[in-house]
């Protein structure tokens, strides 16, 4: 099992709809990653004063290869092509974790 997490960043100004993210956006991820073992997704809305982390997303993948395959596929672009509709972020980071 691999889990990659996204983490979207800005300031208090940048737009995020925490409801359209956690309903459709990972409705349509699964849609387009479940062929590469996508098995959940979850949200996470992090608070800190000086903080710039707006939202984290951990999708949880059956192997890294699936992770890989699901990125390298061409349903991805419309899993970004639908970040608009919920964010005005412009920095995504991405990392995989694995347990030990």
């Amino acid at each position: 099992m691999t889990k990659m997490m996204v983490v979207c960043t800005g300031d208090a100004g940048v737009r995020f709809d925490r409801d359209y993210y956690a309903n459709q956006h990972f409705r349509l991820a699964k849609a387009c990653w479940e062929e590469h073992g996508l098995q959940s997704a979850e949200a996470f809305f992090p608070y800190a004063e000086t903080g710039q982390w707006i939202s984290i997303g951990v999708y949880t993948f059956a192997s890294e290869q699936g992770v890989h395959d699901a990125l390298a596929s061409p349903k991805t672009q419309q899993v970004m092509e639908d970040v608009k509709n919920f964010t005005d972020a412009t920095v995504v980071l991405r990392s995989l974790f694995q347990p030990f």
